[in-house]
């Protein structure tokens, strides 16, 4: 790996990944912005997060959008819901398949002992668990085959079915996974990827020495890290404008974060803990770039709890980002609430 060290500010930093992550300038309509919008995949472990991040990033997102064809859910990274493009399916699976026999050897087991069950069915995984005589949960462990995909939609058990294996070699799928999580998570720590993809640190070390050069050493205001050697013209770019306000729910990409990457996002310790609870995180108040409170939501009425005075002109538009939620089912006209 080269060993210069470039220097990035934290200005620099979080207007790459607002840039890179839709979150300045909406993206078009379209399947193509919805897989740019999913590069990183979109956590879903609360009930339409993914369609949140979705809007956040993507014009004309509605209360379906989730449900397009070119989508589909897994049990991606750490074993959480995801939605993810269907053609990035085996880098989200494969690509974080086990290299210890052990391990291996459960994942291969339970997707062949689904496939023999479910044929061309579908069932809830709770179905599928009691029928195999395994806990639904440890059902999670087929999807890093790539045969194992589910449909969750928020209220009831995820179904869960088979697919054909992705002809993709598992080691390339996880230098692609790698390179887009230093798209859209950059700059970044081997250690940090792995504990994302929840592969174990080794995996993620040699994940990032098989980059190679296609990787730069960054200096950051919370330590050394990496970036793809293709995105330093755009952290070297002046920043864009933001965007007035944003709603990001619980589990979205842009503060997916652990340790030091937390500091640099939120650099109030008390704020942090606000943020990244024990518990279900809140949303996060995107305002002009900066996160400016945390949001939760029950049915129809949004709670806004602000880190910050702001103006009305910032009011308005967190509240315009409210009402424009596109959440199904709901009676009425969303109300905020400032707290």
């Amino acid at each position: 790996m080269p060993k210069r060290r470039l220097g990035l500010t934290r200005r620099q930093i979080l207007a790459f990944r607002r840039r890179v992550g839709g979150l300045d300038d909406r993206l078009p309509r379209g399947r193509r912005s919805l897989r740019r919008a999913a590069w990183a995949g979109l956590q879903d472990s609360m009930p339409r997060a993914a369609l949140l991040s979705i809007h956040a990033r993507v014009e004309g997102t509605r209360p379906s959008t989730w449900e397009d064809p070119s989508l589909v859910h897994l049990w991606g990274p750490r074993y959480h819901a995801y939605l993810v493009a269907s053609q990035d399916l085996p880098l989200f699976s494969l690509g974080r398949l086990p290299d210890d026999a052990r391990s291996l050897d459960v994942a291969e087991n339970l997707a062949a002992r689904l496939g023999a069950l479910l044929g061309d069915s579908r069932m809830t995984y709770g179905e599928a668990g009691s029928a195999l005589g395994e806990h639904p949960n440890r059902l999670r462990y087929a999807a890093t085959t790539g045969t194992v995909v589910i449909r969750w939609d928020g209220a009831r058990q995820p179904t869960i079915w088979s697919v054909p294996r992705p002809e993709v070699d598992p080691g390339k799928a996880r230098l692609e996974l790698a390179r887009r999580y230093l798209h859209v998570f950059g700059p970044t720590t081997p250690e940090a990827f792995a504990e994302w993809a929840g592969i174990g640190p080794p995996r993620g070390r040699a994940a990032f020495e098989a980059l190679g050069t296609s990787v730069v050493p960054v200096r950051t205001p919370v330590g050394d890290a990496w970036i793809l050697a293709r995105d330093e013209p755009a952290f070297a770019a002046a920043p864009g404008q933001a965007a007035p306000a944003r709603l990001l729910p619980s589990g979205d990409a842009y503060f997916l974060l652990q340790g030091v990457d937390r500091e640099l996002l939120v650099p109030d310790v008390a704020r942090r803990g606000e943020l990244w609870t024990s518990r279900v995180w809140p949303g996060a108040v995107l305002v002009d770039g900066e996160i400016a409170g945390t949001w939760r939501r029950a049915n129809a009425n949004v709670t806004v709890q602000a880190w910050r005075r702001l103006s009305h002109a910032s009011r308005d538009a967190v509240e315009a980002e409210a009402a424009s939620l596109p959440l199904p089912g709901l009676e009425g006209r969303i109300v905020v609430s400032w707290v």
